[in-house]
């Protein structure tokens, strides 16, 4: 395992102070790995007693490298590490400016809401004219960055000197050891099993002492560098579903590099390689004024666990809780005593009870329906396969209705 697992696993295990000491030991290797300053950043923050000075320091670098590379996803994280460190050193108006920057590059960064909801609080009790409260910093701060120090070229070896092993006798190789694929050419593909996704990234000769392969969770980088003197970074993050670190691995071959990622949930069908939803941020773990992870988990929830599902459906007015209205329908009113009624409709003809509820009532529903009610659910359910149902013939009768999965499945000819 490298210095850069180390560390990730030592955040893991909440153990910062080691995760510093790894991840600055995957800096000294490779100083411009974007990750790792963000990494031991989080780990500054929550090492005891915290160093934000040196989290800030981090953040910055971070940031400033990954606006060099254009890597959005990375920009948005190190600014995050920036704005908690600000906030951590009690520069508020600072932190404000950070988080806002964030929410420019993406609006539905989760932990915005509570540390939104933090600095306001702080800012609310400070005076206009207090040097916490003001703004001072640009968006992109301009610092020096650490250069990655080059590494001893190779001598060419004349045609007419060929160089002697000195073990063996045998001619040496003239072939200079690194990537022999240009950078514009290097291309990655992926397929999967079961119980694992392989990715492979083809590049000739990575050299392996010189390369750097962080596999997390939820994501996977690899940095090495090219004969040009610069570096080769490609990542994937998020990956489209967890994987189970133990059990993935990475091999660097002579012609590509090959990832063996063990899915966590083992029969899991990834529709892409790569997710579209950006990365929930580790910040919101943070916890500096005693609020709960119940109450943050609360705040956060995107909708109630026990909600219905939503099918599929062409009616205009959105989908229909399908499951709600059919046990609304057989629910029985209660008879009052009083008045005696012991008539009337209750929910289910005769004819539908004993069954499944939600059979019955779509049986109600058609025996009920007139005419062309009833040709437009019978064409909906028939053309879609079974996924939609319509009782609008005016729209049903302009054309054939297409199949409609639900949310996470895909239809596939038999």
């Amino acid at each position: 395992m490298d210095q850069a697992a180390k560390g990730a696993a030592a955040i893991q295990a909440k153990d910062f102070s080691a995760a510093v000491t790894h991840y600055t030991k995957a800096i000294a290797i490779n100083s411009q790995a974007v990750d790792y300053y963000i990494k031991r950043s989080t780990a500054y923050t929550r090492i005891s007693p915290s160093d934000c000075t040196a989290a800030l320091g981090d953040a910055e670098i971070a940031l400033t490298l990954a606006s060099k590379r254009g890597k959005r996803e990375l920009i948005i994280q190190a600014q995050l590490r920036r704005a908690i460190a600000f906030f951590s050193l009690g520069r508020y108006g600072d932190a404000k400016a950070c988080f806002d920057w964030v929410k420019e590059m993406n609006k539905d960064e989760k932990s915005l809401q509570i540390w939104g909801m933090k600095v306001e609080n702080k800012l609310k009790g400070l005076a206009e004219d207090d040097d916490k409260a003001k703004a001072t910093i640009q968006k992109y701060p301009e610092i020096a960055v650490p250069v990655q120090k080059e590494q001893p070229k190779a001598t060419p070896v004349k045609p007419s000197e060929p160089a002697k092993d000195s073990a063996s006798g045998l001619e040496a190789a003239t072939k200079v050891e690194g990537v022999q694929t240009p950078a514009n050419k290097i291309r990655h593909e992926w397929y999967q099993t079961d119980d694992t996704v392989v990715v492979s990234l083809f590049a000739k000769g990575v050299p392996k002492n010189k390369t750097t392969i962080d596999i997390q969770d939820n994501a996977l980088a690899i940095s090495f560098p090219l004969p040009t003197g610069s570096d080769y970074d490609f990542s994937l993050d998020p990956l489209c579903g967890k994987v189970d670190l133990a059990a993935s691995t990475a091999k660097i071959l002579s012609t590509k590099v090959e990832f063996i990622l063990r899915k966590a949930t083992v029969g899991e069908k990834w529709p892409s390689l790569e997710s579209d939803v950006p990365p929930a941020s580790e910040s919101i773990e943070e916890n500096t004024d005693g609020s709960s992870e119940e109450v943050k988990r609360a705040i956060l929830a995107d909708r109630p666990a026990n909600a219905g599902p939503s099918y599929p459906t062409s009616a205009k007015s959105g989908p229909k809780n399908w499951d709600k209205l059919a046990n609304d329908l057989t629910k029985k009113p209660k008879k009052d005593e009083k008045d005696g009624d012991d008539g009337g409709d209750d929910g289910l003809d005769e004819d539908f009870e004993g069954a499944d509820p939600v059979n019955g009532f779509f049986q109600q529903l058609y025996s009920r329906a007139d005419p062309d009610t009833r040709r437009a659910m019978m064409k909906s359910y028939q053309e879609s396969n079974g996924t939609a149902l319509s009782t609008n013939w005016s729209e049903v009768g302009k054309g054939k209705v297409e199949t409609q999965p639900p949310d996470g499945m895909e239809a596939k000819p038999w």
